[in-house]
């Protein structure tokens, strides 16, 4: 059976598959013969370890993550990891940090609690429009590690070249384009990434680290939670997880590999994009919010330039259909979030919307 589904450009939570959601429901009431919905079922079962087996063994081979590193479900989203880092991989008390929006700001914050914490590059001069070039950094000797939000969710800009981290530890935020593009897993020390935007349901970060970050020298005061090493241990089954995300999560894993893996995922993301930036290139009335060289693909900000004609078409793109196109309350606009889920029909119909609005209204 299908339903009346609206073209969802929300930044998180966001469109899953539609052939995913089709098997969760299906398998709903009674997973797989077990009687049960995989909510209620032990995470200590046989039936619940194969599900988190299967999701770990799926993403490996999606991002091709080498044997050291190990691969956690951890319960919480962002807001946890912004502390979780630092509190993890702080040994010397410095970490490096750019600036990039309003995520890496938050980081920023969280980590001052926990050491000194040096801005060594930041993009707020023009409102966070581009990346900031990283080819030259003043990173100090002490610095445990160099903090990246690989992806800015609300300002929709991205990382196309990593930074030159000189030999320290290169930690990325990669909520927004988790999975969205190949990875090379090997640059990074650590990755993690709330699921919500572009993977599963709320509730959950994979945090995917090498195994020499993992410390149990950690202070005593950690709580056993927050420690990595809590979960590397226990198979990220120290308590009760999140079992209704991982599932959910490997469900998209299997769907993606299905689908040709990440770089088809890429290609696909590379198109509905430009669909979109080349209507806004070309636009008397709408205009996009970051350096041509920096966009994002998954997150594409861009406004009128008039506060009530940007809620207008809020309001008129609500009532045709595409829900979630009113920017982040920080910044203000229009931002249409365009996921893996969403399909390069959903990003024509948006531009066929605006291109409709702006003749209207000229």
């Amino acid at each position: 059976m299908k339903y009346n589904r609206s073209f969802n450009f929300s930044a998180g939570p966001a469109m899953m598959p539609e052939s995913v959601l089709e098997e969760i429901r299906d398998e709903m009431m009674n997973y797989r013969g077990s009687g049960m919905c995989v909510m209620e079922m032990s995470h200590r079962s046989a039936a619940f370890q194969q599900i988190i087996d299967d999701a770990e063994r799926d993403l490996r081979e999606l991002m091709g993550i080498p044997d050291n590193y190990k691969v956690l479900f951890v319960q919480g989203g962002g807001t946890l990891q912004f502390a979780m880092v630092p509190m993890n991989l702080m040994k010397n008390g410095v970490a490096c940090y750019i600036e990039t929006g309003a995520w890496s700001k938050k980081a920023i914050a969280e980590a001052k609690k926990f050491g000194e914490v040096r801005v060594i590059a930041s993009s707020a001069d023009k409102n966070f429009s581009y990346i900031p070039d990283c080819s030259d950094l003043d990173i100090p000797d002490t610095c445990d590690y160099v903090y990246i939000c690989e992806n800015e969710t609300i300002h929709g800009l991205t990382w196309n070249k990593l930074p030159n981290t000189k030999g320290h530890v290169l930690v990325a935020d990669q909520s927004s384009m988790f999975l969205s593009r190949p990875c090379n897993v090997s640059d990074y020390g650590l990755i993690w990434a709330g699921v919500q935007k572009n993977v599963g349901p709320a509730g959950m970060a994979i945090v995917i680290i090498r195994e020499d970050l993992i410390r149990d020298d950690l202070d005593s005061r950690v709580p056993t939670y927050l420690s990595y090493k809590t979960h590397a241990d226990a198979g990220s089954l120290y308590n009760t997880p999140n079992c209704w995300a991982i599932y959910c999560c490997g469900k998209v894993f299997r769907y993606l590999k299905d689908m040709g893996g990440l770089e088809e995922m890429a290609r696909r993301n590379e198109a509905k994009a430009k669909v979109i930036y080349d209507f806004l290139d070309s636009s008397a009335l709408f205009k996009g919010a970051v350096a041509r060289q920096d966009r994002s693909l998954m997150n594409i900000p861009f406004v009128t330039g008039d506060k009530d004609l940007d809620a207008a078409v809020v309001a008129a793109a609500k009532a045709a259909g595409f829900d979630n196109l009113k920017g982040h309350k920080s910044v203000g606009g229009l931002r249409a979030s365009v996921y893996n889920a969403m399909p390069i029909e959903g990003a024509q119909a948006l531009v066929d919307f605006l291109r409709d609005f702006e003749k209207n209204h000229q």
